[in-house]
């Protein structure tokens, strides 16, 4: 998941964590923003791993294309 999509995410929860005063849906909205740090982890550790690796020039070019290097 780009960058972008994951920081319009996050500013989506926060707006919604920040229009309502249940408590029950700020825990669920956190727990969302908790998951999707995790996810964003995940993908930076994965590109990291990609990166160092050896690929043909066309696998190369269709990874970069895609946002995976």
């Amino acid at each position: 998941m780009p960058k972008a999509t994951t920081d319009t995410i996050a500013t989506l929860l926060e707006s919604a964590i920040e229009e309502t005063d249940d408590s029950e849906v700020h825990y669920k909205l956190r727990t969302a923003l908790q998951l999707l740090d995790v996810v964003e982890r995940r993908q930076e550790s994965a590109i990291d791993l990609l990166t160092d690796e050896e690929f043909d020039g066309e696998l190369r070019e269709r990874l970069e294309e895609l946002g995976y290097l």
